[in-house]
C-alpha cells in the first residue's frame, strides 16, 4: 500500500508536467553569414572542391629540415601543451554535464549524543540521548524545461571550443616556424650578397688608389669607395643582429632555449602545390578559430536557456533510506530501517532579481558571442583577400626584381670597364654599385614574400592541423 501511494503520487504530480513538456529550451539555427567571391576580391578562386589546406603540412613544406623543425614544435612548444591541458579540463566538464540525467546518491555515517533538559519532552526519562544512523539519499531533478539538456549541450560546445581552439593553435605554430625558417634563409642569402660586396669593395678600393696614383681619379673617389666598404660592413652586422634575434625567437617556438638553427637554403625551396583555395561558400568551414568563435556563441546560447528555464518551477524527487538506533548493536535490526520520500515543486517568487539578472546577463554575452563570431568571419575573409592579393603581386613582382637587379648587374659591368677607360666620371660607378647591391637584397625579399605569402594563404585558410 504504501509503495502504490508512493507511485501515485509521483505520477499526479509529475505526469502533467512530463506530458506538458513544452520546453523552456529552444534549438540552436546557425546564422546566416554567406561568403561570396566578393569577399575575396580576387580572381584566384577555381570552382571546385579541391583546397589547399586539406593538404598536410609536410607536403606543403618540403624542406626535411623545415619539416623536422615543424614535427618538432609541435612535440614541443608551450602553447600546444596549455592547449591541450585546457582540452583535459573541458573534457571533465563535459563528462559530468553528460551524467546531469541521472540522479545523485550520496551516503552518510552520523553518531549524535545529546544531554537532555529535565524540563524537556523526554528530559524526565532519559539524561541524555546517543542516536547511530546510516543512511544513503537519492536525489533527482526532472528536466521539465530542458535546463539539464542545455546544461549538457553547453559542456560540449565549450568542450568543442577547445578542441578548436588547439588546432588553431597548431595551424598559427606551424605558420611561424615556416615564416621564421624563410626569414631564416632569406637572412643567410643577404649576408651571403653582403660579404660578397665587401670582398668586391675591398679589391675596388685598391683599384680606386691604384686609379689614383694614376691620375684617373681624385681622393674623393677613394673615400667614397671606402665609405661604401664601410657601408657594406655595417649592413653585415646589422644582418647578423638579425640572423641571431630569429634564432633565438624560433627555438622558443621549439620549446627549448635560444640557440643556433640548421636550415637549408632560401633558392632550394619549391612550392609545389596548387593555390587551389576550394568553394567560396565552404571556404572557411576549415577555420579552427571561426570554429571555435561558433562553439562559443553555441555555449552562450545554451546558457541563457538555462537561465530562462529558471523563471519555471522545478520538480526533484528525494528518497532518503538506511538504519537509525539508539543502540549500536541494533542499528542493522530489521527494526532500525527507516525511509522517506518528498517529492516537491518548487516555483521562483521573489529574490531579489536575481534570476532576471543572470537571465539579461546571459542573453548580452550570447549577442557578444553572435559579434565575436561575425567578426571572426569578417577576419578570415580579411586574411584570405590579403594573402591571396599578396601572392599575386609577389609572383609578378619576383619577375620585375629578376630583369632589375640583372639591369644593374650589367650597368655595374659597364660603368667600370668605362670608368677604366676614363669614359664616365667615378660618382656614375659607386651609385650603379650600390643600386645594385640594393636591388639584389630586394630580390631576396621578394623572394621572401613570395613564400611568406603562401604561408600566410595556408594559415587563413585553417590549414596545418590536419
Amino acid at each position: 500500500m504504501k509503495k502504490q501511494t508512493i507511485y501515485r503520487f509521483f505520477t499526479l504530480v509529475a505526469a502533467p508536467l512530463l506530458l506538458a513538456s513544452c520546453f523552456a529550451a529552444k534549438e540552436y539555427e546557425r546564422p546566416e553569414e554567406v561568403i561570396s567571391d566578393l569577399n575575396y576580391r580576387t580572381d584566384m578562386l577555381p570552382q571546385d572542391s579541391t583546397n589547399v589546406t586539406l593538404i598536410s603540412w609536410n607536403e606543403l613544406f618540403t624542406d626535411p629540415v623545415l619539416q623536422e623543425l615543424i614535427q618538432e614544435g609541435l612535440q614541443e612548444n608551450i602553447d600546444i601543451r596549455v592547449a591541450l591541458e585546457q582540452i583535459k579540463a573541458a573534457q571533465a566538464y563535459f563528462k559530468q554535464g553528460k551524467l546531469g540525467y541521472f540522479p545523485t546518491l550520496t551516503g552518510t555515517g552520523q553518531y549524535t549524543h545529546q544531554d537532555l533538559s529535565s524540563n524537556s519532552q523526554f528530559g524526565s526519562q532519559f539524561s541524555s540521548l546517543d542516536v547511530f544512523q546510516l543512511s544513503g539519499s537519492l536525489s533527482w531533478e526532472a528536466d521539465i524545461w530542458g535546463k539539464i539538456r542545455s546544461n549538457k549541450r553547453a559542456y560540449a560546445a565549450s568542450y568543442l571550443q577547445t578542441v578548436e581552439a588547439h588546432k588553431a593553435v597548431k595551424t598559427a605554430l606551424i605558420a611561424n616556424i615556416a615564416s621564421s625558417y624563410f626569414q631564416l634563409l632569406a637572412l643567410d642569402e643577404q649576408l651571403r650578397v653582403t660579404e660578397e660586396t665587401i670582398e668586391t669593395r675591398s679589391s675596388s678600393l685598391e683599384t680606386t688608389k691604384a686609379l689614383k696614383e694614376a691620375g684617373n681619379v681624385t681622393e674623393v673617389g677613394v673615400k667614397q669607395t671606402e665609405a661604401q666598404l664601410y657601408t657594406a660592413q655595417a649592413l653585415r652586422l646589422d644582418i647578423l643582429k638579425q640572423i641571431r634575434l630569429l634564432e633565438n625567437s624560433l627555438s622558443i617556438l621549439l620549446g627549448k632555449e635560444p640557440g643556433a638553427i640548421e636550415r637549408g637554403n632560401l633558392m632550394d625551396q619549391k612550392i609545389t602545390t596548387p593555390l587551389k583555395t576550394g568553394v567560396p561558400a565552404e571556404l572557411l568551414s576549415n577555420r579552427p578559430d571561426v570554429m571555435a568563435s561558433e562553439f562559443n556563441l553555441l555555449n552562450a546560447f545554451e546558457l541563457t536557456n538555462v537561465a530562462r528555464s529558471n523563471f519555471y518551477p522545478s520538480l526533484t524527487l528525494t528518497a532518503t533510506g538506511g538504519f537509525q538506533s539508539l543502540e549500536f548493536d541494533k542499528l542493522f535490526d530489521s527494526s532500525s530501517l527507516f525511509s522517506t520520500i518528498v517529492a516537491g515543486l518548487t516555483q521562483p517568487i521573489f529574490n531579489g532579481r536575481q534570476i532576471r539578472t543572470k537571465y539579461e546577463v546571459a542573453q548580452a554575452t550570447q549577442e557578444q558571442a553572435k559579434l565575436q563570431f561575425r567578426s571572426a568571419l569578417l577576419t578570415a575573409t580579411q586574411e584570405v583577400s590579403d594573402a591571396l592579393y599578396s601572392y599575386e603581386i609577389a609572383t609578378e613582382k619576383l619577375e620585375v626584381k629578376k630583369n632589375e637587379f640583372e639591369a644593374y648587374d650589367l650597368a655595374t659591368n659597364y660603368s667600370e670597364e668605362l670608368l677604366d677607360n676614363g669614359l664616365v666620371n667615378y660618382l656614375e660607378v659607386l651609385t650603379a654599385r650600390q643600386n645594385a647591391l640594393s636591388s639584389s637584397l630586394d630580390l631576396i625579399d621578394t623572394h621572401f614574400n613570395q613564400l611568406q605569402a603562401i604561408v600566410d594563404l595556408y594559415e587563413a585558410l585553417g590549414g596545418g592541423w590536419q
